[in-house]
């Protein structure tokens, strides 16, 4: 079985909001920020936040799973894991706060 970028981009979009539980009309904050193909059978997909430096790693298989261990990954400290979250609505602030908060330095 095949995958392409854009089915592979689609795929972990969908299962990230959902498995962070984001309500449908704060879904349009998420985007694609990067995809690559890793041999012939899965890609790498990260997608953030836009206007934030914070991105989630996700492997997308040919069989259209997503692997459900996938990584966070942000410059910010987590002693400053509430920097400029302010402007997000409170849903969408509390998951970076608390995927900041528990990442390992």
């Amino acid at each position: 079985m095949e995958i392409t970028a854009p089915e592979a981009e689609e795929l972990a979009l969908s299962f990230l909001v959902e498995d962070l539980e984001i309500p449908p009309d704060e879904q349009d904050y998420f985007a694609v920020l990067n995809s690559r193909p890793i041999g012939e059978d899965w890609y790498v997909v990260e997608i953030g936040v836009e206007g934030f430096p914070d991105k989630w790693v996700i492997q997308v298989y040919d069989t259209h799973e997503c692997d459900p261990c996938y990584a966070f990954v942000s410059p910010m400290p987590p002693t400053e894991a509430n920097t400029d979250l302010d402007e997000l609505p409170q849903s969408l602030a509390e998951v970076l706060l608390t995927h900041r908060s528990e990442q390992k330095v």
